[in-house]
């Protein structure tokens, strides 16, 4: 049965809002507050969601490509982001990328990222980003899209399905920010903090 999106039921995101606009001004404006120690934050704040999932049982494995133009992509094989049919029939994807992560973004107690540095959320990594590519499969339901600095540049792009689940978010994180010295060796080392979860490191970058 189709429901209002506006009784859609609110648990890590605001359905209602696609994007936040001065959400994501307010990370752009405070790379240091949001991005500590710059790319390797980020990518904790990615590979988080698919500890999440790993520790409800939803897939395990994630991987990490460090590529050789300073992009990183974060792949694994959860459910895949939670994308409904509003009451007019259009598909809407949680909005995981251009607003606020509910349970963590204005919590002062929010938990810990292994860094030890507070988790805030996916938006961080999008709002800091040039470009973000989300790609997406579902049992239901494949598709991949473009943001910039955190605003969707593309609407939702069918793509085949391939018989597996999970979710790949492959970004360049933005000109200003560090790659804080961290090694593939320093980012497997911290991962480790997520028990249910296995995570590879594939390092691409010229050495």
């Amino acid at each position: 049965m189709i429901t209002p999106r506006a009784s859609w039921h609110n648990t890590t995101h605001d359905w209602a809002a696609a994007v936040d606009l001065d959400h994501l001004e307010l990370i752009r404006r405070n790379p240091a507050v949001f991005a500590p120690h710059g790319i390797p934050h980020l990518i904790l704040e990615v590979v988080a969601y698919a500890a999440d999932e790993a520790e409800h049982g939803n897939g395990g494995h994630c991987r990490v490509v460090l590529h050789p133009d300073g992009s990183v992509a974060v792949a694994d094989d959860g459910r895949g982001t939670d994308t409904r049919l509003d009451e007019h029939g259009r598909i809407v994807r949680k909005p995981v990328m251009a607003t606020k992560d509910l349970r963590f973004f204005d919590h002062p107690d929010a938990p810990s990222l292994p860094d030890a540095h507070p988790r805030r959320g996916m938006s961080v990594v999008a709002a800091l980003s040039t470009w973000l590519v989300h790609t997406n499969r579902r049992r239901d339901g494949s598709w991949t899209q473009r943001y910039e600095h955190g605003v969707p540049a593309t609407e939702l792009r069918p793509i085949a399905a391939d018989r597996t689940t999970g979710t790949t978010v492959h970004f360049m994180p933005d000109g200003s920010l560090t790659a804080g010295g961290t090694t593939a060796v320093d980012l497997a080392r911290l991962t480790e903090a997520w028990p249910h979860l296995s995570v590879e490191i594939d390092d691409r970058r010229v050495t």
